[in-house]
C-alpha cells in the first residue's frame, strides 16, 4: 500500500513538479481503499468507468491551473453526486440523481475528483456511526471504538488517508463528533453558508454541509470554494450578510465554568480539557470561565422538541411504507414525531427565542470573542453503544446540539492523545460570519497541541496567517475624532465596525492640527526622510467592506484612505493627508498622537 501526503500543498506540489498526476493518485488511493474494506468506509466506491469524466477533464488543464486541481475527496452519502446512487444508508431509499448537489459541483469545479460515497448513520440520524446496513464504521486508531457520527465514512476514510478532505453534514453535531474521534479538524460552517441543494434533509432549518480536513488551511481553501450563495436552496445566506467579528491578535475565550462540565466520569477526557485550558493560558490567551447551563438546556431542544418533527417530515412518505426496514434506533427517534403538534412546535420556538436571548446576554457580559468547549464528553465502545444506543448517543451531543439552533459558527480541532492512545480535541465557536477566524484561530493553535493529522500522522503546517484572507471586512487604521471617545467614533460604530488593537505607526510620520473646524482633525504625512518622522498613535478597527465606501465619501479633503505602515513593518489602510492641506496646520508630531494633544490643548 502506498501511502501520499495528500495535504493542499503537498499535493499542488507534486503536481507542478510532474511527480505525480491526478490519474495516479486516484488509481492508488482506489486500490488503498479496499484494503480497509473490513473499516466499512464506503457506501459507493467510484469505479474507473465512474472517474473518468473527472479525470479527463482535468486531462485538458494545466496542472494547479483551478484552487482544487487533482485534489481527491469523498461524500457523505446523503449528499448527491450526479449518476451515483444516494442512500442516506437505507438501501430501500436509494436514488441516483441527475445532478450533483451544488456544493459537491462548485468543488468538481473546482478541479476537485470525486471518489466515494461514504458510509453514514441512517438519515443522518445519529452521533456514533454504528447506525447502519452497510455495517459498523470503525474508528480509525481502535477498531473497538466508535468512529463518531453521522458522518463517520467521510471523517474515517479521511484519517486513513484515502482522500485530502471529505463532506460531511452536521445538524447535531455529525461534522465534529467525527473529527475529534479520528484525529482531524471539523469545520461546522455558519448556516446557509454551504448550500443544502441536493443534500437529504435531517432537519433542514437547521442542517450544515461540513468539512473535515487535515488541517485549517485545507479546510478554508475547500470552504473559501464552496461558500457561495445558491438561489436554489431557501436556507442559503450570502456570506457578506454576515457581520464577521474583529477580533484581538488573541481572542478572549470563554470555557463552560466547573459546574457545567461533564465527562460522563471519563477521567481521562477532564485531564485532556484541562490540559488544553491550562496551554491557551501558557500561550497568553485570556480565559473565562462561563455559566453554561444555558446552552445545555439549548441542546436539549433539537432532539427532545418539535425539531424531530422536521426529521419525520423529510421522509415521511418512505417512513410510513418503510419503518420496519428501518436501523430501529433512528426509526424509534424519528417516528417519536407522530405525536407531536402545532403546540409543541410553537412551544419549542418559544424555547429557543427565549435560549437565543438568555445566551446573548451572558455572551456580552463576559466580553468573550469565541468559546471553546470539549467536542464530547468522552468515547465509548461499539459494544458500549450497542447496548445503549439512544442513551449514550445523547451524551455525545452535549456539547454540539446547541450550535445550530442558536446561529454558530464552529471547528473542532485536535488537541492530543489520552493515555489510551485515543485522539482528543476540542471545539471553538462563535456567532454566525465567524467561520474565517475561526479557521485562523485554529491553524494557529493545532501544532501547539499535537504535530500530525488522521491516523496516517500527515504533518500539521506551520501557522501561515497569509492563507486566511478575510474577504470581509479590511483593517483602518485612524488618528484622530474616530478614536474612542471621541465626536466620529460613531461613524464606525455605526457601520458594524470593531476595534482590533491599538499601536502606532512606523517612525516616519509627521503629525498635524488640521486648521478648519467645526470638528478639529489630524493630518498624518509619511516622510520622505525616515529620521525627520515620529510614531504616531493609531487605533486599528475591522471595517466591513461593504461599508467602507459610505465611510470613504464622509471624509472631507485633503483628507483620505491610503497605505499607513505600523511599528511592526505591516501596513493597513489608514488616514493620511494631502500635503497642501498642512499649509497653516499645526505640528503636532512631539506629541505622539491625537490623544495627547487634545489633553495638552485643553491645559
Amino acid at each position: 500500500m502506498r501511502e501520499f501526503n495528500l495535504t493542499l500543498s503537498a499535493l499542488h506540489d507534486q503536481y507542478a513538479s510532474g511527480e505525480l498526476t491526478p490519474r495516479n493518485l486516484v488509481q492508488q488511493l482506489i486500490q488503498n481503499a479496499h484494503g480497509y474494506a473490513d473499516y466499512n468506509l464506503f457506501i459507493h466506491l467510484l469505479t474507473p468507468t465512474e472517474l473518468e469524466p473527472y479525470l479527463s477533464q482535468l486531462d485538458q488543464s494545466e496542472p494547479n491551473s483551478l484552487p482544487l486541481w487533482g485534489i481527491p475527496f469523498v461524500i457523505k452519502d446523503n449528499i448527491d453526486l450526479a449518476n451515483i446512487p444516494t442512500t442516506a444508508a437505507c438501501k430501500e431509499f436509494s436514488y441516483v440523481p441527475s445532478e450533483s448537489a451544488t456544493v459537491v459541483q462548485q468543488l468538481i469545479d473546482a478541479g476537485a475528483i470525486p471518489i466515494a460515497k461514504a458510509n453514514m448513520d441512517q438519515f443522518a440520524t445519529g452521533l456514533v456511526g454504528t447506525r447502519s446496513p452497510y455495517g459498523v464504521c470503525h474508528n480509525a486508531f481502535d477498531f473497538e471504538m466508535i468512529s463518531g457520527g453521522s458522518s463517520s465514512g467521510s471523517a474515517v476514510s479521511l484519517a486513513l488517508n484515502l482522500c485530502s478532505f471529505s463532506l460531511g453534514t452536521d445538524t447535531a453535531g455529525s461534522g465534529r463528533v467525527p473529527a475529534a474521534f479520528n484525529n482531524l479538524v471539523g469545520l461546522k460552517p455558519s448556516k446557509g453558508l454551504l448550500s443544502t441543494h441536493g443534500v437529504v434533509p435531517a432537519v433542514r432549518s437547521q442542517d450544515v454541509v461540513s468539512v473535515f480536513a487535515l488541517n485549517a488551511q485545507d479546510a478554508y481553501s475547500v470552504f473559501d470554494v464552496a461558500a457561495k450563495f445558491d438561489e436554489k436552496d431557501a436556507f442559503s445566506r450570502s456570506e457578506n450578510r454576515l457581520t464577521s467579528p474583529a477580533w484581538p491578535s488573541q481572542p478572549v475565550i470563554g470555557i463552560p465554568d466547573r459546574e457545567s462540565l461533564f465527562f460522563d466520569g471519563d477521567s481521562e477526557a477532564q485531564k485532556a480539557f484541562e490540559h488544553s485550558v491550562s496551554t491557551l493560558k501558557n500561550l497568553g490567551y485570556e480565559i473565562k470561565s462561563v455559566p453554561f447551563q444555558a446552552w445545555l438546556d439549548t441542546a436539549k431542544l433539537l432532539y427532545g422538541g418539535a425539531w424531530v418533527a422536521e426529521r419525520y417530515l423529510a421522509i415521511q412518505d418512505f417512513f410510513e411504507t418503510h419503518e420496519n426496514q428501518m436501523d430501529p434506533a433512528v426509526a424509534k427517534i424519528i417516528g417519536g414525531a407522530k405525536s407531536l403538534s402545532a403546540v409543541d412546535a410553537y412551544q419549542g420556538a418559544y424555547a429557543l427565542q427565549q435560549a437565543q436571548r438568555a445566551t446573548q446576554i451572558i455572551w456580552e457580559n463576559h466580553g468573550i470573542d469565541c468559546f471553546m468547549t470539549p467536542t464530547t464528553p468522552t468515547i465509548y465502545s461499539i459494544e458500549a453503544l450497542q447496548n445503549d444506543p439512544i442513551g449514550l448517543n445523547s451524551k455525545l451531543g452535549t456539547y454540539t446540539n446547541f450550535m445550530n439552533l442558536l446561529d454558530y459558527a464552529a471547528i473542532a480541532m485536535p488537541t492530543g492523545f489520552r493515555a489510551d492512545t485515543l485522539p482528543t480535541g476540542v471545539t471553538f465557536f462563535a456567532p454566525a460570519g465567524s467561520d474565517r477566524q475561526l479557521m485562523q484561530l485554529t491553524d494557529s493553535l493545532h501544532k501547539q497541541f499535537v504535530e500530525n493529522s488522521g491516523a496516517r500522522f500527515i504533518d500539521v503546517p506551520e501557522s501561515n496567517p497569509a492563507h486566511f484572507t478575510n474577504q470581509q471586512s479590511i483593517a483602518l487604521a485612524v488618528v484622530g475624532a474616530h478614536l474612542v471617545g471621541f465626536p466620529l467614533n460613531s461613524q464606525l460604530l455605526e457601520r458594524g465596525a470593531k476595534l482590533l488593537k491599538t499601536t502606532k505607526t512606523a517612525p516616519k510620520y509627521q503629525f498635524f492640527e488640521l486648521p478648519g473646524g467645526p470638528i478639529l482633525k489630524p493630518g498624518l504625512v509619511k516622510q520622505a526622510n525616515e529620521n525627520e518622522g515620529q510614531s504616531i498613535e493609531v487605533e486599528v478597527w475591522a471595517m466591513p467592506k461593504e461599508h467602507l465606501g459610505s465611510f470613504l465619501a464622509l471624509i472631507p479633503s485633503p483628507l483620505g484612505l491610503g497605505k499607513v505602515e505600523l511599528e511592526d513593518g505591516s501596513q493597513v489602510v489608514g488616514f493620511i493627508c494631502e500635503p497642501y492641506g498642512i499649509e497653516g496646520a499645526t505640528d503636532i508630531s512631539a506629541t505622539g498622537g491625537w490623544r495627547n494633544w487634545m489633553k495638552q490643548r485643553k491645559s
